[in-house]
């Protein structure tokens, strides 16, 4: 089991993230931190194998938990989570060894790729023979998402953002973010068959209920 330590100083969200790392396969929890104090001291004494680590905590900068994770010559590998668009916090964040980076806010089925990947990188076995070899271990754990032909990862977190305000309809969340109600609706339906979202009927209105849309956070 890879060993997982969840850094979130928002309870709400820390949790989720905790229930979301126990639904993937291969993955366990060893710990929940608030702070990134508290994460330097539970990395003092549990060996952990990655940290699921949001940069933007009350004590200190994320980054500067990395720094001081690589200071005490711990081994544990970084996914970076936050909302900053920033893309000179993304060159820190490779510069101090950060494996992956994750923007707020992400669904179930997008931190599953991520540790999906990680694992896969983490099982590489053997010498490489040639530069090919390191580029497709890379790829690996850096590869691409895996989204249906025509989707991009920046539409479907604006579609996220918008259910985590209120569950919402087709209609309604294409309105929010400028594309069509056709358009919304397929992200809709990727997020529920990757069971990252359910639909709930509205009814009060006559003739057939509304269909509306909500962010499933927890199982």
């Amino acid at each position: 089991m890879i060993r997982v330590l969840v850094v979130e100083d928002e309870e709400f969200t820390a949790e989720a993230n905790r229930v979301f790392v126990e639904r993937v396969e291969g993955f366990t929890v060893a710990g929940v931190a608030r702070s990134g104090g508290e994460a330097l001291r539970f990395l003092r004494r549990t060996e952990v194998d990655l940290i699921l680590l949001d940069l933007y905590l009350p004590d200190m900068h994320g980054l500067e938990v990395c720094r001081a994770v690589r200071a005490a010559g711990l081994s544990c590998d970084v996914i970076a989570v936050t909302s900053a668009r920033d893309l000179a916090v993304v060159r820190n964040a490779v510069a101090l060894g950060v494996a992956q980076y994750l923007l707020k806010p992400f669904t179930f089925a997008t931190l599953r790729e991520k540790l999906n990947r990680y694992a896969a990188f983490r099982a590489s076995e053997g010498e490489v023979t040639g530069q090919g070899d390191v580029d497709r271990a890379l790829a690996t754990l850096r590869g691409p998402s895996a989204l249906p032909k025509g989707m991009t990862q920046d539409t479907l977190d604006a579609v996220c953002a918008e259910l985590r305000r209120s569950p919402m309809s087709a209609q309604a969340v294409g309105a929010a973010i400028g594309v069509s109600r056709v358009t919304a609706r397929r992200y809709l339906e990727h997020l529920v068959d990757t069971g990252s979202a359910d639909r709930v009927p509205q009814y009060g209105g006559v003739g057939r209920p509304e269909l509306l849309y909500r962010i499933r956070t927890q199982r």
